[in-house]
């Protein structure tokens, strides 16, 4: 596993394909390790002619933690949230781009095709805004402006998330709190095999110091203090897509709308029955759209692929 310093940290990435290839920077979501991408999709990608690079986020997985930093109390955070109120956070979604960024630099990149789901689309965004020579791409996947009038997550996603193990040392625990929240984002119309499911908690968890709730609890109140992108996406000048699920219940559809609505250019393509997560069954149609947006097709009026997808571009 290669480690690199980055911006003050250390930050554990991999690589996929030739690195003479253009390269893709793919950015994880919230307490996710690099190993949550699909294997089919990742290979996919190399396929596709393109020089992968995966990492952990800070606070996640094999790069730096801050646990000395101690855990922040999720129920406080979310009211102040609710409220308007400032929140204090261990860092922000601003430090993350910047890791981002700088992982780019130690690896000698000038610029990449960037992927971001979730609060990776969010780190995605920050990065295009503010380091546009950095950035030939934007694809941003079930992700959010970060707009406080937007719906939040569903009671169920919500607390699910909130929710941790009695026993956070217990790993049995740990994994079916891991397989619930799992199952309650997941598309509802492509689920994902339970073997499956399975083999990612184990990963997440051997990687992610038993699990890593106290960080992605780090992360959480990251994004919430962040606050509103919609003015920074204004000036995001690089392609973009977004993409979204219909169905998803921790970042419902309206975010992924608004997300493209703020992009004057930006392709927005809607997955009926596709809800927070990545399903084998639908690697194929992303990997095409993604293809078609990474080689300047997108901006194309064309039929959506697959039954039960919709593109609009404007």
């Amino acid at each position: 596993m290669a480690g690199i310093l980055a911006n003050g940290i250390h930050l554990a990435y991999e690589t996929h394909g030739d690195p003479a290839a253009p390269p893709v920077l793919l950015i994880m979501g919230m307490g996710t390790p690099l190993t949550a991408w699909p294997d089919d999709f990742v290979g996919g990608l190399v396929e596709q002619g393109f020089y992968v690079i995966a990492f952990d986020n800070r606070d996640c997985g094999l790069s730096s933690g801050f646990d000395h930093l101690g855990a922040p109390n999720l129920s406080l955070s979310f009211l102040k949230h609710l409220l308007g109120w400032p929140l204090k956070s261990a860092y922000t979604l601003n430090d993350m781009a910047d890791d981002a960024l700088a992982l780019l630099t130690g690896l000698g990149i000038g610029a990449a095709h960037v992927i971001g789901a979730s609060m990776g689309g969010m780190i995605g965004q920050i990065l295009a805004a503010r380091y546009p020579a950095r950035v030939l791409s934007l694809t941003s996947i079930m992700s959010s402006s970060g707009r406080p009038s937007l719906p939040g997550p569903s009671r169920a996603a919500r607390l699910a998330l909130m929710r941790g193990p009695k026993n956070p040392a217990d790993q049995a625990q740990v994994e079916a709190r891991m397989f619930q929240v799992l199952r309650v984002i997941g598309s509802p119309a492509y689920p994902t095999p339970e073997a499956q499911l399975r083999k990612l908690i184990r990963g997440t968890f051997e990687r992610s110091r038993g699990g890593g709730r106290a960080g992605a609890m780090r992360q959480m109140v990251a994004v919430a203090a962040s606050g509103d992108r919609s003015a920074l996406l204004a000036s995001i000048t690089c392609p973009v897509l977004v993409i979204h699920g219909a169905a998803d219940p921790l970042l419902p559809l309206a975010c992924g709308v608004d997300t493209a609505a703020a992009i004057a250019h930006a392709s927005l393509h809607v997955i009926e029955g596709m809800g927070h997560d990545f399903p084998p069954q639908l690697n194929e149609r992303l990997l095409a759209l993604i293809d078609m947006h990474l080689h300047g097709k997108m901006g194309m009026r064309c039929a959506p692929l697959g039954s039960g997808g919709r593109l609009t571009s404007r």
